[in-house]
């Protein structure tokens, strides 16, 4: 496939990065009047106008369009059974987050109802909010289990999760989050649902080779650091590489506790202070901030710039879910990402794609414009710029979505 005549091509790089940090997240390469070929699924070569190889395949006309690679996006919960508007209603009249989940609302709600629920209808629900997610412009999902919190439900999470990898086009990483809240059962026995988490469902999990990575909610009201040490100690001796739920609710310790089992992100993080930042320096650990869900809570806003400005990496993923973010679209992150947090244009570009890849673990093959990268992009509507894709948000800026070098039909968004 040929893309010829793009006004605009994105992200693009001539020596690929695993990622970018501080004040690099300001800068970003483009080519104006530019083609790109693909061959083989991959990005074989891209140049200017001037440069465009005859082809005899494929021909896209990309007039007045613009080209980025596909957005990435590290964290999502979009394996679940029914919406959860009643408890929206309730936030709205005021109850808080902690409140809703005492009463048997929040996670407790989506398990009870996931526990009831087929594998099969966990798929098609699980394919119409994918396929949502691919019309406005997302080519690669993490999708975390936690909906079960029993070892047979966190087990069919999974197995779901692992038959979306084989329907879709997407590229999908699983994570095992069993230690998302603890069950109704264990209620006043956490430690007990802990031993569970480590010693039936982690084997189980192992043996069957359903997740990628392993997640633990870290945070005020949840699991508590000696808790998460125990879990993701376990998972390291079946070299499972934990991401954590941190510092949502409070100064949990989270975040250090992430960084000391070399957590390749810690998401959430709306407290974050100097201690937090210092323990992010010296890591390999991507800070990965969901504005959707600060956004949905009305939570306090993450620090994002003097996370940049003291030289760390940022990545904004959505945190799809029916309680706290029901929505997957990455646009309206990235204008949450300027308005909110006052990132730039090019920061938010930034951090949608190469840094949300390497949040899961596949910046070496996608998040930006780089021979030998997989074919991941989307070619916009006509707009006038890149800085057009943040400012206009609450509308869908995507023509064309093609992944893996093919190109997918456009749905209804």
């Amino acid at each position: 496939m040929l893309i010829k005549n793009i006004k605009q091509l994105v992200q693009v790089e001539h020596t690929p990065k695993l990622c970018v940090k501080g004040s690099d997240m300001a800068k970003i390469g483009t080519v104006d009047n530019a083609f790109l070929l693909i061959k083989d699924e991959k990005i074989a070569d891209f140049g200017t106008m001037d440069n465009c190889p005859d082809y005899s395949g494929e021909v896209i006309d990309a007039t007045n369009r613009l080209v980025f690679p596909t957005f990435c996006d590290s964290h999502t919960h979009i394996v679940y059974a029914g919406s959860r508007e009643i408890e929206y209603v309730n936030k709205i009249k005021g109850l808080s987050y902690e409140e809703i989940a005492k009463q048997g609302g929040g996670i407790l709600n989506s398990a009870k109802r996931l526990q009831s629920a087929s594998e099969e209808e966990l798929i098609e629900s699980a394919m119409d909010r994918i396929n949502e997610m691919i019309a406005y412009g997302t080519g690669a999902i993490e999708i975390k289990s936690g909906y079960g919190l029993s070892t047979e439900s966190e087990l069919k999470m999974l197995r779901v999760i692992r038959r979306l990898k084989e329907l879709t086009p997407v590229s999908i990483k699983s994570n095992f989050l069993g230690a998302h809240a603890v069950a109704m059962e264990y209620r006043g026995r956490q430690s007990e649902y802990v031993d569970l988490v480590i010693n039936e469902m982690l084997p189980r999990v192992a043996e069957e080779n359903l997740a990628d990575f392993v997640d633990v909610f870290c945070d005020k009201g949840f699991f508590t650091v000696e808790e998460t040490d125990r879990i993701l100690n376990a998972a390291a001796k079946y070299g499972i590489r934990p991401k954590i739920h941190a510092n949502e609710l409070d100064f949990s310790g989270g975040i250090q506790v992430g960084v000391k089992y070399n957590a390749l992100s810690v998401d959430h993080l709306e407290y974050v202070g100097d201690a937090e930042i210092e323990s992010l320096l010296n890591s390999e650990t991507m800070p990965t901030v969901l504005p959707g869900a600060a956004f949905f809570l009305g939570l306090p806003l993450s620090p994002v710039r003097k996370m940049l400005e003291a030289g760390l990496p940022v990545a904004l993923a959505s945190d799809f879910n029916p309680g706290s973010s029901p929505s997957g679209n990455m646009q309206f992150i990235q204008s949450l990402g300027c308005i909110k947090y006052r990132m730039l244009p090019e920061e938010v570009i930034h951090a949608t794609t190469l840094n949300t890849a390497y949040a899961m673990g596949l910046s070496d093959q996608l998040g930006s414009i780089a021979k030998g990268k997989i074919a991941n992009v989307f070619i916009t509507k006509p707009i006038p710029n890149y800085e057009f894709m943040p400012y206009s948000y609450g509308n869908n800026k995507v023509e064309t979505v093609i992944l893996k070098g093919k190109k997918i039909k456009q749905l209804n968004s």
